[in-house]
């Protein structure tokens, strides 16, 4: 299979990816005629959403099915306030973490099929050869649980959270050093929709980082962000926080209060967007299963990779099997994991090293 990539849209002032819009989709499947498939993630960790009706019109005139990866999506279907539910905007397959934004245990997951463009039978054969034989019956009583909560409740849970993340939004929009994102992303263009319910705060006019903020957060006031990187850090406001509202709020404020206390670290040395749009000189199968070696970081630069590289957080590869190396990524990734990235999927996690395909 040869991955053919349709490039997000890029926020340079937010320093943040956005899903891609229906004519990048266009475009892409016009210069692929042979394409069979398209993937699209949405929403992002951070909120924002693509236009999935657009994407799904311009793979349906393709006649090539939209797979959505909506693992932050299980409470859209649930209230008119949320953005557009993958099978509400025509997607052939939906993939749904109910663990993330739902009310199920680690590792409850879902999918929704609807058209004839993903044949029921194939889907439940893939299915059968990746999922376990093991199955948990704990999972499954935790979704059938979700699922009538949300049948019964789900309207009046989502809107007492709509509301909650709205006060909480408008409070943390005074405090000094903090950026919030909100629904100005949409009026602004690089997104279509955005999830009210992820409270998105750049904390970089603190002088610090995503990550040192979370960390501070959990060592010192005993809070748990949903997710940051260099440059913010979110939280994920569910049907479940109904008392945790003012705890979220006092402990970001004592963080502003005692941002100019914690250590600075050296900087993160972000690249442009282009600089990461890397060539692809191997298929990621055929690299990954060729032989490799393991070569120093100062002699990387121009080596096909035969590992994927994500910096956690967020963890979204950087590097994919059959990519070239170049200078600037590794320089970004060193200077990352100098400053607190956790790689967790490279055969070395200090990056003084980096497998790559063996030269012959």
């Amino acid at each position: 299979m040869e991955p053919v990539w349709v490039h997000p849209k890029f926020d340079t002032e937010r320093h943040l990816a956005h899903p891609p819009e229906p004519e990048d989709v266009r475009r892409r499947l016009r210069d692929h005629p042979d394409a069979k498939g398209m993937l699209l993630i949405t929403p992002t960790d951070w909120g924002t959403c693509a236009d999935i009706r657009g994407v799904a019109d311009a793979c349906h005139a393709a006649d090539v099915p939209l797979i959505v990866d909506e693992a932050w999506g299980a409470h859209l279907p649930f209230h008119p306030g949320l953005p557009a539910w993958g099978m509400d905007a025509d997607a052939d397959l939906v993939v749904t973490s109910v663990h993330k934004m739902g009310g199920a245990i680690e590792q409850s997951s879902v999918f929704h099929l609807q058209y004839d463009r993903v044949a029921p039978e194939v889907l439940k054969q893939r299915e059968d050869l990746l999922g376990t034989t093991s199955a948990s019956s704990l999972v499954y009583g935790a979704l059938d649980g979700w699922r009538r909560q949300m049948a019964e409740r789900g309207h009046e849970l989502l809107d007492a959270a709509l509301h909650r993340a709205e006060r909480i939004r408008a409070v943390l929009r005074e405090f000094p050093g903090l950026r919030l994102m909100g629904g100005e992303i949409i009026e602004e263009g690089p997104a279509a929709e955005f999830d009210p319910l992820k409270i998105v705060v750049d904390v970089r006019d603190l002088g610090i980082s995503g990550m040192q903020a979370t960390e501070w957060l959990r060592v010192h006031r005993h809070v748990d962000m949903g997710g940051s990187d260099t440059c913010r850090i979110t939280a994920s406001i569910t049907h479940a926080d109904d008392d945790t509202e003012k705890t979220l709020v006092d402990a970001v404020r004592s963080l502003v209060e005692h941002a100019d206390s914690i250590e600075r670290r050296p900087p993160v040395h972000l690249p442009e967007p282009h600089v990461l749009e890397l060539e692809q000189a191997m298929l990621p199968r055929a690299a990954f299963f060729a032989p490799v070696e393991h070569v120093p970081a100062e002699h990387v630069a121009g080596r096909i990779a035969a590992e994927t590289i994500s910096p956690y957080p967020p963890g979204v590869p950087v590097v994919a099997p059959g990519e070239v190396i170049t200078d600037e990524v590794v320089d970004y990734l060193r200077s990352g994991v100098a400053h607190g990235f956790l790689i967790s999927d490279a055969a070395d996690p200090s990056l003084d090293s980096f497998r790559v395909v063996a030269r012959t």
